[in-house]
């Protein structure tokens, strides 16, 4: 990660190896602002291997407005330099997506070295109205219900109209992804993602660091308010290893941060299925899909905080989190009723529950919540530690709540300096 970085400055300061050219920037082409984008990719990809995206644009704007994903090769670097880009109103696709993967691509090969790096203030926004939201399991309404609807609807324009698909996928990822080799994503805030802001799908080797989420589970469209669901702001899913992931500040509609390593049925496991909720496989092929070694660090949530999720054929291991502080927010509404933890480890809601540990070695230290619980357990974990975590609301008896028997059930847990503290300003 080092050296694709120290690269990636000489290569935009056009010292290295001698080069006397500038930046590729799609300010050199001609077409749409994807199409000059994607031309520049296309074109350093041969060259400099790195595009710099600068805050003017060439048809006199100061954005650039992305119809469709752009696709990113093996050793490519894109700056952001103090610009903003945001999802057209026409786009119904990811804004960033590794090239490897997409619609029909059965059996993608493994990428590497891609890196999305902001200098000054870089945006990447949604559609000011979007086509669809929310997670692959949602219905598109025109009106969805503030809160648990039973038709599991999110807010989209594509509701009702014919040939249009009516439930969302995995196009609304802001960023995705996929069987990636040295990822980096730095110095960048995110607003209105339409469903998870970043997505990674069996990613090894990853820095996700210094980044702004404003994700809400709403927004306005012509000032009345639109409910959309499932606005997380960072997803691990299957196979993702060796991540960083430090300083992050994030309003999120649901969790900041969530590791998923479910296997979801036959339904699901095709790679490139546009009817799934991921453009991977969704099948677990045993340890090479399991989420190990991540390391977070350093992260303020209105909302939910980490959560680790694993069926009864998955596991997830050596996972480090240290610093994670969950506050209302008075400015946002608050999803549901309230947040309702600042750690989750278990699952019981996708996939078949654990039986047995399938979250183990996992070490949580410094965590400070107001929401419903602090930390939640709902299933049985082995080999954990949860130390120096300060309850401050009051709707739970403990910092720590385990659900029906899985205390019981679990092996080698200790908890050190774990306290309920309600603050007297609620």
């Amino acid at each position: 990660m080092l050296r694709t970085t120290l690269l990636t400055l000489l290569l935009w300061s056009g010292t290295a190896f001698g080069a006397a050219r500038g930046p590729v920037t799609p300010n050199d082409f001609k077409g749409s602002d994807t199409q000059r984008i994607q031309a520049a990719i296309d074109a350093a990809r041969t060259t400099t291997h790195t595009v710099t995206i600068p805050q003017r644009n060439a048809n006199g704007t100061n954005f650039w407005m992305i119809d469709e994903a752009l696709r990113l090769p093996s050793e490519m670097t894109v700056i952001l330099d103090n610009c903003t880009l945001q999802l057209s109103d026409a786009c119904r696709d990811n804004m960033f997506r590794s090239d490897n993967v997409g619609i029909g691509i059965e059996n993608p090969v493994w990428n590497h070295d891609i890196a999305i790096l902001g200098v000054g203030d870089a945006v990447l926004r949604g559609a000011v109205n979007p086509r669809a939201t929310g997670d692959g399991l949602r219905n598109l309404s025109l009106d969805p219900a503030p809160n648990h609807n039973k038709d599991r609807s999110s807010y989209g324009t594509d509701a009702g109209k014919p040939g249009c698909k009516q439930k969302s996928d995995w196009r609304g990822f802001l960023i995705l992804m996929a069987y990636v080799k040295g990822f980096e994503l730095k110095n960048v805030r995110i607003e209105y993602a339409h469903t998870w802001a970043v997505t990674c799908e069996r990613v090894h080797h990853a820095e996700l660091s210094n980044l702004r989420f404003y994700v809400p589970q709403y927004r306005y469209v012509d000032g009345e308010r639109k409910h959309t669901f499932n606005n997380d702001a960072i997803d691990l899913r299957e196979g993702c290893k060796y991540f960083r992931i430090d300083d992050i500040t994030s309003v999120n509609g649901d969790d900041c941060i969530a590791l998923s390593a479910l296997d979801m049925g036959p339904a699901y496991h095709k790679n490139g299925d546009i009817d799934s909720f991921q453009v991977t496989s969704c099948a677990h092929n045993g340890p090479e899909d399991d989420i190990e070694h991540v390391y977070i660090t350093n992260v303020k949530t209105n909302y939910t905080g980490v959560a680790l999720r694993t069926s009864d054929t998955a596991s997830i291991h050596h996972v480090y989190i240290d610093g994670v502080i969950t506050a209302a927010d008075p400015t946002v509404t608050p999803p549901y009723f309230g947040s309702p933890y600042v750690i989750l480890v278990g699952n019981r809601a996708y996939g078949e529950p654990t039986k047995t540990p399938r979250i183990r070695d996992i070490y949580v230290m410094n965590v400070i919540g107001d929401g419903n619980r602090l930390i939640d357990i709902k299933s049985p974990i082995a080999d954990c530690v949860f130390m120096n975590a300060v309850y401050t609301g009051d709707k739970a008896d403990a910092a720590i709540t385990w659900r029906d028997n899985t205390r019981a059930l679990s092996t080698n847990v200790h908890e050190i300096n774990v306290v309920k503290a309600p603050s007297s300003a609620r």
